[in-house]
Parts: C-alpha cells; sequence; structure tokens
C-alpha cells in the first residue's frame, strides 16, 4: 500500500512524511482527488501530491517543493475558497483554482485574492497543463470567456464589463495588441490618444505580470486558448 501511495502521490494516512513535490493538489472529494493525481503524474511527468484540505498541504509544506498548487473546487468557488486562496498567496504558493462555475465575477474575485489562474472543469486536459505551465512561468490566465465579455470593438462600442478583471477599453487594447499593432495603430482605431495607449499598456502589464508588449501578447493568446 505504501508503494502504491508513493508512485501517484497520496499523501499517506499513517501520519508519515508525503513524498516530495512540485505539484499539490488540493481536493476534498476522495476519488476525484485519486484520479486527478493520476492524470496529472502522467500529464506532467513529474510528482504530484494531494491533499484533502489546504491545512493538511500547510502542515507538510516544509516536506514539499510545491512550485503550483491546484485548488480544485466543487461546484462555486465560495468565502471558504477564496479565503483559502488568499492564505496560499500569503505562504507563497502560486495556485490555479479548478472550478465547474465560469461566472467571471467568481473568476474576478480569485485573481483578486491570489490566485494565478482558473480554470474550468470543461476544459481538456492538455489545455489545463498548458494553463499549470504558463502560471508556473510567471503568467495569469482566466478563460477567454472573462476577457471576451469585457471586449470592446474597434468600432467603440463596448460590451458589458462583467470579468472584473479588465475595464472594455483595457480588453480593447489587449486585442490589439494580440493582433501586433503598434501604438499609433491602436490609438487610431479606438479613437483615443497614443499616450492613453500607453497608459492602458502599461496598467495592463501591471495586471498580467508582464515584462513587455510581447509578453502581453502571449499571455493574451493563452487566455483566448491560442497555441502561444
Amino acid at each position: 500500500m505504501k508503494q502504491y501511495q508513493a508512485s501517484v502521490g497520496l499523501v499517506p494516512s499513517t501520519g508519515e512524511r508525503p513524498v516530495a513535490a512540485t505539484v499539490v493538489l488540493v481536493d476534498g472529494r476522495a476519488l476525484v482527488r485519486e484520479c486527478l493525481t493520476h492524470a496529472l503524474n502522467l500529464a506532467l511527468g513529474e510528482t504530484v501530491i494531494a491533499f484533502a484540505d489546504i491545512d493538511g498541504l500547510l502542515a507538510h509544506g516544509a516536506d514539499t517543493r510545491a512550485s503550483l498548487v491546484v485548488l480544485s473546487v466543487a461546484g462555486t468557488p465560495d468565502a471558504a475558497t477564496h479565503d483559502g486562496i488568499f492564505r496560499l498567496a500569503k505562504h507563497g504558493y502560486a495556485t490555479v483554482i479548478l472550478a465547474d462555475a465560469q461566472d467571471p465575477d467568481d473568476i474576478a474575485q480569485a485573481i483578486e485574492r491570489g490566485a494565478r489562474g482558473y480554470i474550468p472543469t470543461c476544459e481538456p486536459l492538455d489545455v489545463f497543463v498548458k494553463v499549470m505551465r504558463l502560471v508556473r512561468a510567471g503568467g495569469i490566465f482566466v478563460p477567454a470567456k472573462s476577457l471576451m465579455a469585457a471586449r470592446q470593438t474597434a468600432g467603440g462600442e463596448a460590451a458589458p464589463q462583467t470579468s472584473g478583471v479588465f475595464t472594455p477599453r483595457q480588453a480593447a487594447v489587449i486585442d490589439a495588441l494580440r493582433r501586433g499593432k503598434p501604438n499609433k495603430i491602436i490609438a487610431y482605431e479606438l479613437d483615443m490618444r497614443e499616450s492613453t495607449v500607453k497608459v492602458h499598456v502599461r496598467n495592463i502589464m501591471k495586471k498580467l505580470n508582464a515584462r513587455n508588449r510581447t509578453e502581453v501578447a502571449f499571455l493574451a493568446n493563452a487566455m483566448a486558448g491560442a497555441q502561444p
């Protein structure tokens, strides 16, 4: 039994220390937890360990080399989930939320509390793995719908701002950056000053933790489900 636990990264129930890992999964559902651990272990090619709750992870935190925590949520993230995200961020863990819900407000709250990514369970495993790698590289991921819901068309007609992550104008600038357009063209198409575009770009870079326009385009493409 011990050999089985070590091979799939499950936390022993006997009080023994878990196997050191770079990725940690937190899920309170035993069957889902075991299945996800197996799947991520195979997909990532590295040791993945799992805990039933955040308290268990923090209690064994010194025994792991976790560079990423996947917080799997049944249904919709609630206040306890957001508190857990904050606790993980406070302890320095880069956290990705895996949840059934895709409500823009839930996604925005998770990012505001410190999550580095949010992936709905409707996405396939390969997309999930790409999101994890993006977050580990220092990026931030939100579903395309939450970005596109706030996007503004080039003609100036604003879409409803529902994501809480980007303003409609910022979303329009992001879309233009994805297409490789320079500031002068963006300003012309969106009917704004070039200096205003530069301000938007700086704010977008800050929100995405990006160092330059190229990284913004890369992260935006990832959020839109495109290949980098």
